[in-house]
């Protein structure tokens, strides 16, 4: 077991926990369908990348190769993708768009890359 990596997962998933139900109790009337639905993307892929380090930290020792770098190349990735979200749509009217836009889809393609590469490994290692 990895404990840092599982510890970032769990980090991950009880922050999304608390913004999904900001969402539904103190943004739902505030916010615009397309808000609500971009802030709930940034929770659910939150949610789903922390239950991935979850899962990558607590297996840790059965990978016959060193994932290091590709969960922490994973986590950051997480972090640009939900966080520019959430700083998108609450504060549109303080950030400008070009400003963080371009952060979300640096952290989506970070967080496919490290996975591919992931993979990728598995593939390749002998058993």
């Amino acid at each position: 077991m990895n404990k840092r990596i599982a510890i970032r997962g769990l980090v991950l998933i009880v922050v999304a926990i608390i913004f999904g139900a900001f969402l539904a109790h103190s943004l739902k009337e505030k916010l615009e369908l397309p808000q609500l639905t971009s802030f709930e993307t940034g929770v659910k892929y939150q949610f789903y990348g922390g239950l991935i380090l979850l899962i990558f930290g607590l297996n840790w020792d059965k990978f016959k190769f060193n994932i290091r770098l590709q969960t922490n190349i994973f986590y950051i990735g997480v972090c640009l993708f939900s966080f520019s979200i959430y700083l998108l749509t609450l504060f549109s009217n303080l950030i400008p768009s070009i400003v963080l836009g371009p952060i979300t889809p640096i952290g989506g393609s970070l967080m496919i890359i490290s996975l591919v590469w992931i993979i990728m490994k598995t593939w390749k290692s002998k058993d």
